[in-house]
């Protein structure tokens, strides 16, 4: 199951020649990943990692056939280089970067927006671990050897319900933010696969918030207890503790052969 990237898919690095570039483009080469190049102003035409650097992602785009980046860039330049991917025609563009300003993104947002839903990127980050596609892919920061090959989807519910090789999805959340909930409706009314949620938080004391950015925006819905019932009213399966993710999702895999969404 490959709903992003695979071991086809034409990679870059943005900001490749770097420290964090250099270690983790080693590691995505080591796990198989198609890395092409890399984007370095100033460098282009050297080799790094036995790849070609390139001073644009222009250049990326048309002398590698660049389809995806990963963005190592320092805060105060990554939303220009997230919207020179855009600019070039990268589809897929990873920001692993953590502290960019919340205006930034808002600039980002608004600059991506430009463009036909045909030709807009798809945006994973900033400040994530990135993307996997596991024994095939890895644009990321995350030890690829702890992932395995299955049938079992993380997030992105509408990418895995048009998957054929997915079979159910897991959900994971946590405390702050509306976007839990807001993806079990979205799975209540679109999605015939089964959904297992998490919500992390249960035992967290009343007011008390997580430090990422999207948990951060007060709305109805919060709690970790809300967005548990919220998960529940739509169908979901849901888990008191990560601990029982996987026997869960084993529960819910089996059952698949009749079809039957299985729901607490």
């Amino acid at each position: 199951m490959s709903i992003l990237i695979d071991e086809r898919t034409r990679v870059i690095i943005q900001g490749f020649t770097g420290d964090k570039g250099t270690f983790h483009g080693k590691e995505m080469i080591a796990y198989g990943t198609n890395l092409v190049g890399g984007v370095t102003p100033g460098k282009g035409g050297k080799r790094h990692l036995d790849r070609p650097v390139f001073n644009t992602v222009k250049e990326a785009v048309k002398q590698a056939g660049a389809e995806a980046s990963i963005i190592f860039v320092p805060a105060a330049f990554c939303a220009d280089s997230i919207m020179e991917a855009a600019d070039a025609g990268i589809r897929l563009i990873c920001a692993i970067t953590d502290g960019i300003p919340a205006q930034d993104m808002m600039m980002v947002k608004r600059y991506l927006w430009r463009y036909p839903k045909e030709k807009r990127s798809t945006l994973v980050g900033p400040n994530c671990a990135g993307i996997i596609s596991p024994g095939k892919a890895m644009l990321g920061i995350m030890p690829g050897h702890i992932y395995q090959r299955g049938t079992l989807g993380l997030d992105i519910l509408k990418l895995f319900e048009e998957d054929p090789e997915t079979e159910a999805a897991m959900m994971i959340g946590e405390i702050g933010g509306p976007q839990e909930a807001e993806a079990a409706l979205f799975a209540q009314k679109n999605m015939k696969k089964p959904v297992i949620g998490y919500v992390a938080g249960l035992t967290a004391p009343k007011g008390r918030r997580m430090g990422h950015a999207g948990a951060i925006i007060r709305a109805f819905g919060e709690s970790a207890a809300e967005k548990v019932e919220i998960m529940k009213e739509a169908g979901l399966t849901v888990v008191p503790s990560p601990a029982d993710l996987g026997a869960t999702a084993a529960k819910v895999l089996g059952g698949l052969s009749k079809r039957v969404a299985v729901a607490t």
